[in-house]
């Protein structure tokens, strides 16, 4: 099978690609950082520089070329940014994609959104991919529900939307890392006593379900999937996370109320600022450690055979294995 797949200088893309490279399929990545794309070329994968918040122009579809699938796993991810930069990255990217894949003829599109689309500030446990999109926390949960609905209208396309829950895993620059700052900097926040659970999943398992997703019948088209490993109680995570860096967290008891009102007004001083840069706590990060979001993962057993295979312990292992903090 030749598989175009974008974002594979990000974190999920380039585990991505080089795992379809060794099953033998053929690979054609997209992607902006061109140091790691050469990296990529020596690996075996065919990189194209690539902006798709831009316009397409003939001479890119012309080197990309014939293809019989499509992964869009470029995205801007942050609980922090510009409206107008998540609508480029996430909308306006998606679009674009959605058009390069027809022009390279595929059969198949998969779409890796995030389970944000239906964040609230508040418990949900078992969340299923049926359930409506509530108003959206924060512009980038706005623009994964607008390429949500694009991809999944794009019948002719026969679309498959997976929503892979926290990806952590050798070369995470994101989840564990942000963690284990925020642990080295000070005490960090113990919200409504610490009970939040969460799901986290290894890198290679939602590589696996992507796998799943670009060989399953046309049956399945149009069907959104959660992709999620087991649920943890995160102040566990955070714990033993730091604990692989050689910090000890410190942890300080404060009311939900009064955390996140202060995160609202350091996200309003922030907007004030030349740039908007991100503060230091947002209401959306202090929500994801207050309150429980576990997915319902039946529906992606059952359709595409997925099957969690790294628990955390042996994930975290790997993550640090050979090196210090992720």
């Amino acid at each position: 099978m030749r598989v175009i797949v974008s974002g594979v200088t990000g974190f999920l893309g380039g585990r991505l690609c080089r795992h379809l490279r060794d099953a033998g399929h053929d690979v054609v990545g997209l992607g902006r950082n061109l140091e790691k794309g050469v990296a990529l070329e020596r690996d075996g994968v065919r990189f194209v520089a690539c902006d798709l918040g831009e316009d397409l122009a003939a001479p890119l579809l012309k080197a990309i070329g014939a293809a019989d699938a499509f992964v869009h796993a470029g995205a801007l991810s942050s609980p922090w940014g510009a409206r107008a930069e998540f609508g480029r990255a996430n909308v306006t990217g998606t679009s674009n994609a959605l058009d390069l894949a027809r022009a390279a003829g595929a059969r198949r599109f998969v779409f890796v959104s995030s389970p944000a689309v239906l964040f609230r500030f508040a418990d949900q446990f078992d969340v299923s991919e049926s359930e409506e999109f509530p108003r959206p926390v924060n512009s980038y949960a706005w623009s994964k529900q607008l390429a949500e609905r694009a991809v999944l209208a794009a019948g002719d396309l026969s679309p498959i939307v997976l929503r892979p829950r926290a990806i952590y895993g050798p070369g995470d620059v994101a989840l564990l890392p942000r963690l284990i700052r925020a642990a080295a900097s000070g005490p960090l926040p113990l919200l409504r006593g610490g009970e939040a659970r969460s799901n986290l999943t290894y890198i290679d398992d939602v590589v696996r379900a992507i796998e799943a997703a670009l060989a399953a019948p046309d049956a399945f088209a149009g069907r959104v999937f959660n992709i999620a490993g087991e649920a943890l109680v995160l102040r566990e995570v955070v714990e033993q996370a730091a604990g692989a860096a050689g910090i000890v967290v410190r942890w300080r008891n404060l009311p939900w109320p009064l955390a996140v009102a202060a995160a609202r007004a350091m996200e309003a001083a922030a907007r004030l600022m030349p740039g908007a840069p991100e503060p230091r706590v947002t209401a959306y990060g202090l929500g994801l450690l207050a309150f429980s979001h576990t997915l319902d993962t039946s529906a992606a057993r059952t359709a595409l055979g997925f099957e969690p295979s790294v628990g955390f312990e042996e994930g975290l292992a790997r993550t640090f294995a050979g090196r210090g903090a992720p």
